[in-house]
């Protein structure tokens, strides 16, 4: 059995194009055998930026190594997962703020990455393949502005995730040709490499 772990950041909701491209992927990836798939929709989680005692709070958990208190059940949730699917729009350059909250949040040394004298920095993360699928209004794909795939990418590679691959329907608000058309091509995509993900 394979588990993946779906991250859910469509602002918009049931109006997101990005959430349109992720339930054709999960639908066609989710049709196979020995596949689960826990979704978290992080507009429905109680996130917030570290700040003050929130974020004194994690200090001192960590200090205690205390790993397995509740506010770290974001980054076991995420160290377990054989596979990560995230979806999130183009955002400002990027992706929306409360991705990068999550991030944060999963991004515990003794949980996600550790370190020794040795080797540095390493990721210790289950998953083997992360995907991140979104949609851009303005043509972005391989634009080094694009700085939501690249950082992506990044935290893949920190995580010790080997393999990270992006889907994304680009220049959907540009008029140079239907945005379903653009969708469609993204969606296809997806339903394709939802066969080997």
């Amino acid at each position: 059995m394979t588990s993946a772990l779906y991250i859910d950041c469509c602002i918009r909701g049931e109006q997101s194009r990005t959430k349109r491209l992720a339930e054709a992927f999960l639908a066609a990836y989710g049709a196979r055998e020995h596949v689960q798939i826990d979704r978290l929709t992080l507009m429905d989680e109680p996130l917030i930026p570290f700040s003050n005692g929130f974020f004194w709070q994690r200090e001192q958990l960590l200090e205690r190594e205390e790993l397995n208190h509740p506010r770290f059940r974001y980054a076991h949730q995420f160290q377990q997962a054989g596979r990560i699917i995230i979806a999130a729009p183009f955002w400002d350059l990027s992706f929306p703020a409360l991705l990068k909250v999550y991030i944060e949040n999963v991004n515990i040394q003794g949980i996600t990455f550790d370190c020794n004298e040795k080797d540095g920095c390493f990721g210790v993360c289950c998953a083997e393949k992360m995907l991140f699928l979104t949609t851009r209004g303005g043509a972005l794909e391989g634009n080094p502005m694009d700085n939501g795939t690249k950082y992506l990418a990044d935290m893949a590679k920190f995580f010790g995730i080997e393999q990270f691959e992006s889907i994304a329907a680009d220049g959907l608000d540009m008029g140079l040709e239907p945005v379903e058309d653009i969708l469609g091509r993204a969606v296809a995509r997806a339903e394709t490499l939802a066969k080997t993900f």
